[in-house]
């Protein structure tokens, strides 16, 4: 006989059932968020974005700004398709936390990835390529770097005055001023006022060690001088010579001028280029500067307030008027030899020059404007 049946389990085939559908709907979970998380990482950083001609776009990336506000402003400006893919894009990669500050600049087409690192390395960064000519003054330096964006004139101006800055380099005076070597930069854009000093003053560093090895004779004879004191003539040079060929003329000039018992008063250099300098850097210590236009006046030449003004104090100025290029530098260090004491403008850049005060006051009223 038979023995007793057992009873149906429905519930456990049930309960069996159920997690097989469990296993299966988180297997099919899984394998979702690996195929959406494969998408992101392999396929969407290289798909296309919504832009169809070249274009460069430069984006201000404040301090402060999130990651969310990017990516909507990178969609406004055609730059991406979907700004929320992008941000967690960004966000699995670990690089919400790395957007460059400053103004960045996007090239579009780009593909998400291409965005990503221009929004996060130096790739986005917006080079500005500069001419700072020989003769600009800090001043003038200040004001150009400002008009180019490279940074603030006021914040490079304090930097020129930074007393370790200027002491790392060698620099004995209370400012950058003869040592902004001029040149062709290239910068980014808002860099740092205290980098470009430092770009400026290496670069000045490297050139006058040049100048010391070609004229390694001439700096030996060049006894009492010290390197603010060539800087300085050079400066005046500079400021001087409009034709690069009467640099060395003009600096034997200044050099008789320096030296000779014959040149009275003696000592003065008499050169209007630092009268003007003494009203654009000390305005207030001279009464004559005031409403200064870039103009000389004869008021300008007799003022003694004036702490730059070499009609009235005798020997070099204070400190460089100018920042010289090599030729003015090599001109200080290695001047012509001559007699001559002055010089008057002839018109096209050239000078003509005299031994005595009557030559010069002939050519003078030869050479008036009419």
């Amino acid at each position: 006989m038979d023995g007793p049946r057992q009873p149906v389990t429905v519930e456990s085939d049930l309960g069996s059932g159920i997690a097989r559908a469990l296993s299966l709907l988180t297997l099919l979970a899984v394998l979702g968020v690996l195929g959406a998380t494969g998408w992101l990482f392999v396929i969407y950083p290289d798909t296309d974005g919504p832009a169809t001609e070249a274009e460069e776009i430069d984006i201000e990336v404040s301090e402060g700004m999130t990651l969310r506000q990017l990516s909507k402003e990178l969609e406004a400006r055609g730059v991406l398709k979907d700004p929320k893919v992008w941000a967690l894009y960004m966000r699995m990669r670990g690089l919400d936390r790395s957007l460059r500050q400053g103004k960045v600049r996007f090239r579009a087409p780009m593909t998400p990835e291409e965005v990503a690192r221009h929004a996060t390395t130096r790739l986005g960064r917006i080079q500005v390529r500069i001419l700072i000519p020989e003769g600009f003054s800090r001043f003038e330096i200040a004001q150009r770097l400002h008009e180019y964006g490279v940074c603030d004139a006021n914040e490079f101006l304090h930097a020129t005055e930074d007393a370790s800055l200027l002491a790392s380099y060698g620099v004995e005076a209370n400012d950058a001023e003869g040592y902004l070597f001029p040149d062709t930069y290239e910068f980014d854009d808002d860099t740092r006022p205290r980098r470009v000093v430092e770009r400026m003053l290496a670069n000045w560093t490297r050139r006058y060690e040049e100048l010391q090895a070609e004229y390694a004779e001439q700096f030996r004879n060049a006894k009492g001088w010290t390197t603010h004191d060539l800087v300085t003539l050079a400066s005046i040079i500079e400021k001087e010579a409009a034709v690069p060929a009467e640099r060395p003329r003009i600096a034997g000039v200044f050099w008789n001028r320096l030296t000779s018992k014959r040149f009275l008063p003696r000592r003065r250099l008499q050169a209007d280029p630092t009268v003007q300098y003494g009203c654009v850097a000390v305005p207030e210590a001279a009464p004559s500067c005031k409403g200064f236009d870039g103009r000389i006046t004869r008021a300008m030449l007799d003022d003694p307030e004036n702490p730059y003004n070499t009609y009235r104090h005798s020997g070099l100025p204070p400190g460089p008027i100018c920042n010289p290029g090599k030729a003015a530098l090599a001109a200080a260090i290695d001047p012509e030899k001559n007699d001559y004491f002055y010089f008057v403008a002839r018109g096209g850049g050239e000078h003509h020059f005299s031994t005595t005060l009557r030559q010069h006051n002939i050519a003078v009223k030869r050479n008036a404007q009419p």
